[in-house]
């Protein structure tokens, strides 16, 4: 199997996230920002590796599979040690709980577009302009947060929680409507559905 460019994009990007990991910790005034600007670096190689894909015609099934995981790992990652960090109090619960929702809807949605690939309706769940927005408002909290994580004052940080809390729930708003858009294949109404795929195999 050959490895295209955008697919090096997309394993580079998962490289990455040691690395953020690893700046996250360090001793350093200077860490915070190392750490954003490699999440940002991440984020960047996920919309360059998708326009290369398109614009040079390079798609391939194992960047298909690996381009979900990396986002997914880069946005569940990011949380945990911003959680991980958080302030005392109800900012430190406020964050948890929207990183919960955010982790929780996208194993959620990405279950329910295995299943609907597995009936052939994946293209009823395929990612709409709310999602694209969603994603969009993570990313720029998720990098305020980064910056501001370990700053003397928590004003900038508390921006970035809010504008995460906005994403949480357009998380919820954009994962109900696929919901809504899988709901008659999930009952077994939709065209094509034969008895025997309504309920695949279950894997543990």
């Amino acid at each position: 199997m050959r490895i295209n460019l955008p697919t090096w994009l997309t394993l580079f990007r998962v490289l990455l996230l040691p690395v953020m990991v690893v700046v996250f910790y360090l001793p350093f005034r200077w860490a915070n920002l190392v750490a954003a600007v490699v999440f940002v670096l991440a984020a960047f190689t996920d919309w360059l590796d998708g326009y290369l894909a398109r614009r040079l015609d390079m798609t391939s099934a194992f960047g298909a599979f690996l381009d979900p995981v990396a986002d997914k790992l880069m946005v569940a990652i990011t949380l945990f040690l911003l959680v991980q960090s958080a302030p005392t109090g109800w900012p430190g619960i406020l964050l948890a709980i929207t990183a919960a929702v955010i982790v929780g809807r996208e194993i959620s949605v990405s279950a329910l577009r295995e299943w609907m690939a597995e009936i052939g309706e994946r293209s009823k769940v395929k990612v709409a302009f709310l999602g694209k927005l969603k994603t969009m408002m993570q990313m720029v909290a998720l990098v305020t947060l980064l910056l501001q994580h370990d700053a003397e004052t928590l004003r900038y940080y508390h921006i970035g929680e809010a504008l995460l809390v906005v994403a949480g729930i357009l998380t919820i708003w954009s994962g109900l409507d696929y919901l809504r858009a899988a709901w008659p294949a999930l009952r077994g109404d939709a065209p094509g559905v034969k008895k025997s795929e309504k309920y695949p195999l279950q894997n543990s």
